[in-house]
């Protein structure tokens, strides 16, 4: 046997290896999907033993390759790999912990609780994972975000001499990748930005739950990526290592363009279940796991085997090549540090999601202003304070920069396009759903990315919102145009369920601040936070700036719900509690109670989810439980506030959609007047008084 035949014949073992493991573990589980993981091995084996430049041994460094297996389904191909590469595992505080991040007793418990191996990748709770897949198209589209990333901080960090960043991307997908709109909105940024630096693989294996693709699939996909603007090449075969490496070749002499690698494999390749749709989502069984190993010179009863030699060739492969790359930077960051400190402090606070000093010295602080401000003119101008002292703070908008008032206006700011890297404007276009999916990426590469649009259309970015809050990761979401106070629009972009939608995010943080300085408050205390997505929800109209001699500071904003203003001597009648426009609503009822002789305190509850996280204390002394009478003002659906006003409380609220019609005429059919929570607010004083 010659050296060739040798070094080939172990890639196999490897290979195979890969293969069985994932056999073995969706039949332990009794659940999974072996079929896309045997079919596509030899792929993703290639890409990680011969070009990804990732090291085993510490699987954060800065200027490693990311590998998004957005075909989440197939998870068991990621932790064979993971545990066959020695992956070590992080701790939150990122610091290599040295015990594997998969091993072999986690692939035994595959899919079961408290394994790092899940039925479906997730990020932070295994390292290696670089981003939480699944939900289909949404590992492809957070890529984009990835390679903007490596794009945008190679042009900020890289000087001559000194390559810093220049990372490349891969993102593994299917046929129903593909298939999703989110990818597709992905993939056509992704062409415009020209970003050479990323690579998706489409396993085009043919096969979905419901049976073969022919029955709703029959594009030209390779022909729809050329027509973005994509470099497209194929593998007609799986099993041809030599024909895979051509592409990945291919890829690496790409330096214009993205790199669509289209490759045929057969699903369940090898199992008697092969290019059939039984081969995607449940196990082979006893006999069909005993089939496969026959088919591939497996030992038939072996279960979770590691042939000798594959541990070592694959550190001698990935691990050698990996640490060799990680090393020889760190020593490049060790020079660079010496010669280019301040840089090198902002990469290292960057990495631990740390913020310059002085960062929030320009926040402004407003004046009184009964004519007041839209909050999303306020925020808007915090933003541009914040982010000129926070360099690696960017984002932009889905086509609605002058509307939403996100665009940083300050020198130097730019635009983020192919002959401008280091532009920290970004246009994602009309593209809601990946706009958020980009900015994930740009936050798992830690980056600090913000994205804007209507809270109307806060429903077409859902899936990768909820993605920002499962992975704990600090992206800012930023929707204005909050109510019906779009008026003329109608309701096809008034909001009104999209509030408590949002709130129904465990891990994410709703904010819908009140004024100008509860806007700033909450920038101040949205910047701080490391693993806590965020939303803003801002108002197309003015909003009056409240004299803060008068009412609470806006600092309380920091505890998601505060007294605004008291009742003045003695325990309150009645307490009104308003959010973002509805609290000058309420403050103004408050003032026709008090003419009444009726005392009523004003909450603003900016942010319900972290009211919650006080404690009781606290939010027994905001909401006093023995005051029964409650009433809560907020231009959205009522679900979700009976936890706050209680069986004596009211919720003046919307019941029904908006129509199209000026503001005026708006709050008038609705009832969000000073006259109509007064008269609400009596009832519920006349209520708890049992004079009713």
């Amino acid at each position: 046997m010659t050296t060739t035949d040798a070094y080939v014949d172990l890639d196999g073992r490897c290979i195979d290896t890969i293969r069985m493991l994932c056999i073995d573990a969706v039949e332990a589980a009794s659940s999974g999907h072996p079929g896309t993981p045997v079919g596509i091995a030899p792929v993703t084996y290639t890409l990680w033993q011969k070009f990804l430049r990732f090291d085993p041994a510490e699987p954060i460094w800065p200027n490693r390759d990311r590998y998004v297996l957005s075909s989440g389904h197939a998870s068991a191909l990621l932790w064979s790999l993971l545990h066959l590469t020695r992956v070590r595992a992080v701790d939150p505080d990122y610091e290599v912990l040295g015990t594997p991040a998969v091993s072999l007793v986690d692939l035994e418990r595959f899919r079961q609780l408290d394994s790092k191996a899940p039925g479906h990748p997730e990020y932070r709770w295994t390292s290696g994972v670089e981003t939480t897949t699944g939900p289909l198209g949404q590992g492809v589209a957070t890529s984009v975000g990835m390679a903007i990333a490596s794009q945008w901080l190679g042009a900020r960090y890289n000087h001559d001499g000194y390559t810093l960043f220049d990372f490349d991307v891969y993102a593994q997908a299917g046929d129903g990748c593909m298939m999703e709109g989110v990818a597709s909105e992905a993939a056509s940024l992704a062409a415009h930005q020209r970003l050479s630096n990323l690579c998706w693989i489409y396993d085009s294996n043919r096969v979905t739950i419901e049976g073969h693709t022919d029955i709703t699939f029959t594009e030209d996909v390779a022909a729809r990526f050329v027509a973005y603007g994509w470099n497209v090449t194929s593998v007609s075969d799986a099993n041809d290592l030599e024909q895979v490496e051509k592409a990945f070749h291919d890829f690496e002499a790409e330096h214009e363009r993205p790199t669509l690698v289209v490759v045929h494999s057969h699903i369940g390749y090898g199992t008697d279940v092969e290019d059939t749709p039984k081969a995607h989502g449940e196990p082979l069984g006893p006999e069909g796991v005993k089939a496969a190993k026959r088919f591939f010179g497996w030992p038939e009863d072996a279960q979770f085997l590691v042939p000798d030699g594959v541990y070592e060739h694959f550190a001698d492969g990935i691990g050698a090549r990996g640490r060799a790359a990680r090393e020889a930077w760190g020593a490049l960051l060790d020079d660079y540090r010496a010669a280019y400190p301040e840089l090198a402090d902002e990469i290292e606070r960057m990495q631990r999601r740390e913020l310059p000093r002085g960062w929030d010295a320009d926040i402004p602080e407003f004046p009184a202003d009964p004519k007041g401000i839209a909050s999303r003119d306020s925020s808007g101008q915090v933003l541009n304070a914040v982010a000129k002292n926070v360099p690696w703070l960017l984002g932009g908008a889905a086509d609605l920069a002058p509307s939403t008032k996100t665009r940083l206006t300050f020198d130097g700011a730019g635009d983020f396009e192919p002959d401008n890297r280091s532009g920290r404007n970004f246009h994602f276009g009309i593209r809601e759903h990946a706009s958020a999916a980009i900015a994930n990426g740009l936050a798992v590469s830690k980056l600090r990315p913000f994205w804007s649009g209507f809270l109307i259309f806060s429903d077409y970015a859902r899936g990768a919102i909820r993605l920002s809050a499962l992975m704990e990761i600090p992206v800012i979401h930023v929707f204005t145009h909050d109510s019906i106070g779009v008026g003329e629009d109608g309701p096809t972009h008034q909001p009104v369920e999209q509030l408590v939608s949002l709130r129904a995010i465990p891990g994410l943080l709703v904010f819908r601040p009140a004024d100008a300085n509860e806007v700033a408050e909450t920038w101040r205390y949205v910047m701080q936070l490391r693993r806590d997505p965020a939303v803003l929800i801002l108002s197309r109209q003015a909003l009056p700036t409240l004299d803060r001699s008068v009412v609470a500071p806006a600092s309380e904003v920091a505890r998601g719900a505060y007294v605004l203003i008291d009742a003045g001597d003695g325990e309150p009648d009645v307490i009104l509690i308003a959010t973002g426009s509805e609290v000058g609503l309420a403050l103004s009822a408050r003032d026709e109670l008090a003419g009444e002789g009726v005392r009523a305190r004003v909450v603003s509850m900016p942010c319900s989810e972290l009211f919650d996280r006080q404690p009781q204390a606290y939010r027994d002394e905001v909401l006093p439980p023995a005051i029964k009478a409650r009433v809560a003002i907020e231009q959205a659906s009522t679900l979700g506030w009976h936890r706050y006003v209680g069986d004596g409380g009211a919720i003046v609220g919307m019941h029904t959609f908006g129509a199209s019609a000026p503001l005026k005429m708006l709050v008038e059919k609705f009832g969000f007047t000073p006259e109509a929570v007064t008269q609400v607010a009596r009832e519920r004083v006349a209520a708890a008084r049992g004079t009713a």
